[in-house]
């Protein structure tokens, strides 16, 4: 491999992840337009029979929603494996999530575990998904007490991370 197809390998790797992690704070700061971004206009995504299976777009509106009924939520991708083929790529990488809701008087909190298995390509220069797999490996509910510590962060576009970064 030449220094050049070295340099784009792993250019093109650095967007995919990019992208990963653009996924990751739309749901967290519920920015819907963020969440299309990461997919491809026709993308399809199957979370299950039991989440959402139906289109990229279809799903961020879906999700969007039900965060909107929680507390607050922090999703985290770790462990990115991506293979590259000429503009198709493929990739898994492994996410964990924690989200907080009040079951009547008590916090209550979800921690799931699984795994992204994307199909991506790059179209006019992007990369984008093309198709989703989410794979739950396990999953727990557990009653939590908070902390009782100052919130700063927003779940919208008034959150911090928005006067540095843009998208």
């Amino acid at each position: 491999m030449s220094d050049a197809d070295t340099v784009k390998a792993l250019a093109d790797r650095q967007a995919i992840t990019d992208q990963i992690y653009r996924y990751c704070r739309s749901m967290d700061r519920i920015d819907h337009e963020l969440g299309y971004s990461v997919f491809h206009e026709n993308a399809t995504v199957d979370y299950g029979e039991e989440v959402f299976q139906g289109t990229g777009r279809g799903f961020i509106d879906h999700v969007c929603a039900q965060h909107a009924g929680t507390l607050i939520h922090h999703h985290e991708v770790t462990n990115i494996l991506i293979e590259l083929d000429g503009d198709r790529a493929g990739s898994e990488a492994y996410v964990f999530s924690d989200l907080r809701f009040l079951h009547g008087e008590q916090l209550k909190q979800v921690t799931t575990w699984g795994r992204y298995i994307d199909q991506w390509s790059r179209r006019d220069g992007r990369w984008a998904i093309d198709r989703r797999i989410a794979v739950r490996d396990f999953a727990e509910i557990r009653d939590v007490s908070a902390m009782p510590l100052p919130e700063r962060g927003r779940r919208d576009r008034s959150d911090p991370s928005y006067a540095v970064l843009k998208g």
